[in-house]
């Protein structure tokens, strides 16, 4: 490559704390326009803010997840800018002596470890929202106070997919803390991108682009690789890049221009008046450290030697804070010592099902006990089919019932008595006699033909390996 990308990454990410970080106002989600303000998250004369507790427990936590430093002294400062859905014409955030910093969040892609830096995780207040309509501005308040957090990266990540990777990774790890939902659709993780490009080997720093407005992984990752090859264009061409900030178009899938980038001398912080500094004794950090649960890479390593399940399984389940704990109560639950065949109808059939309706796995009404009791039916008991286990488990999620109530209603059960498949076999013989000469003639495989037209005649409940054994010993001894 002739350059080297060159990006940081800033995330913004809510709390799921019940109250707003300065009031009591609630944070739930969704409620009518304007309908959770108060005179301090309004920004009214005289109206004083107090933290929330609980957010700055959350914002420890995460901070210790990352391997950061927490900070013995930290304060509030004032971000001055204007805009119509910042009411106090001020955001509450931190500035030169945030909460943690040096911390680092360690990726893997393509088989390679990488160390990703994290250069500080700060609490902050969100802002409103503003909706576009027609030739009009709207502005919902009730988002305005919402606690924040800002992790920022250092600028380690050199490509699209280094960056899809340390997003997916953070994500992960802030869900098993379960301090926010991260969910980019409701705005709870937001994330902007700073990129510049530079001959490759050298040291010094490219003039840097902000990229905002990207509502998904998938969105980050395409708009770093337009934006590379827009720089590259440039440079190649001779033409100066300037610093600015500039917004993903999805639709066209290329970035514009929004303004020149700020410094932070433009954004005139001082100190927060109203709220004292924060001391953060030691004692308070090791008894949060304390509630920080097994994170995901402890636990994929774990679930590949207590399991003996492969790299590859062990990642996909354990993405998920609640999923990887209904993975492994259903692995549990599984008596066999080969892990395998649960591992494939988690990641296979019950990831499909749950996608299918836009929920996680462990949102599906189907317990790991009625989930295992079925994968056993069909690995184990034989009693149904593969296909029709599927059918099976997807009436589980709409009734709430059992596999056996399913297949004992719906009368599901697979034919494996080789009185009951005789006839059936009989009649395919006599009906498809070319198979039955390749299969003579010493064509292996087209005996699976005719254990298709068996499956097909049962309307699939005949057991395939029981009908395949059945065929071979008719045709051997014929």
């Amino acid at each position: 490559m002739k350059y080297e990308a060159v990006i940081g990454l800033e995330v913004h990410l809510h709390l799921n704390t019940k109250t707003k970080a300065f009031c009591g106002c609630s944070t739930e989600f969704g409620k009518e326009p304007n309908s959770q303000v108060c005179p301090v998250c309004l920004g009214f004369p005289g109206s004083l803010p107090v933290y929330n507790q609980t957010a700055l427990d959350y914002a420890i936590k995460v901070a210790l997840a990352l391997n950061c430093k927490v900070q013995e002294y930290t304060k509030f400062d004032r971000k001055n800018y204007f805009y119509p859905d910042l009411p106090k014409n001020y955001q509450v955030s931190q500035y030169d002596l945030p909460l943690s910093v040096c911390g680092f969040l360690d990726i893997e892609l393509d088989g390679k470890l990488k160390r990703i830096g994290i250069t500080r995780v700060h609490m902050e207040e969100d802002a409103g929202k503003l909706i576009h309509q027609d030739n009009s501005s709207l502005v919902d308040f009730n988002r305005t106070g919402v606690p924040l957090l800002e992790i920022v990266s250092e600028p380690d990540i050199n490509s699209p997919e280094e960056a899809y990777e340390y997003l997916s990774t953070l994500k992960s790890t802030i869900q098993y803390l379960e301090v926010s939902d991260c969910d980019m659709e409701k705005g709870s993780l937001r994330c902007d991108a700073n990129i510049s490009l530079r001959p490759a080997g050298e040291k010094a720093l490219g003039i840097k682009t902000e990229l905002k407005n990207m509502n998904s992984f998938k969105g980050v990752k395409d708009a770093l690789s337009y934006e590379i090859k827009r720089q590259a264009e440039m440079l190649d061409s001779g033409e100066t890049l300037t610093q600015e900030t500039r917004l993903w178009d999805v639709k066209a899938q290329e970035t514009v221009s929004m303004r020149t980038k700020e410094g932070a001398k433009d954004y005139r912080y001082f100190p927060e008046p109203d709220l004292p500094p924060f001391i953060i004794k030691e004692d308070k950090i090791t008894e949060i450290r304390k509630t920080i649960p097994e994170l995901p890479k402890e636990k994929m390593q774990r679930f590949i030697k207590e399991y003996g399940l492969s790299e590859y399984d062990a990642k996909i389940l354990v993405n998920s804070g609640a999923g990887s704990r209904f993975s492994e109560e259903a692995m549990k639950a599984f008596p066999d010592e080969n892990k395998k065949p649960v591992a494939n109808w988690i990641i296979g059939p019950l990831t499909a099902l749950a996608a299918n309706y836009n929920l996680q796995i462990y949102e599906l009404n189907i317990s790991p006990d009625n989930f295992i009791e079925l994968a056993m039916l069909v690995e184990k008991d034989q009693a149904i089919s593969n296909l029709t286990g599927k059918t099976v488990l997807e009436e589980m999620y709409k009734t709430g019932k059992s596999a056996k109530e399913i297949i004992t209603e719906k009368n599901l059960a697979q034919i494996s008595d080789s009185g009951s498949l005789g006839g059936v076999i009989e009649e395919v013989i006599k009906e498809n006699p070319k198979s039955v000469s390749d299969f003579k003639a010493g064509k292996a495989n087209a005996v699976m033909f005719l254990v298709g037209q068996v499956m097909r005649k049962s309307a699939g409940k005949a057991n395939p390996k029981v009908v395949q054994d059945l065929i071979k010993k008719r045709l051997e001894s014929a």
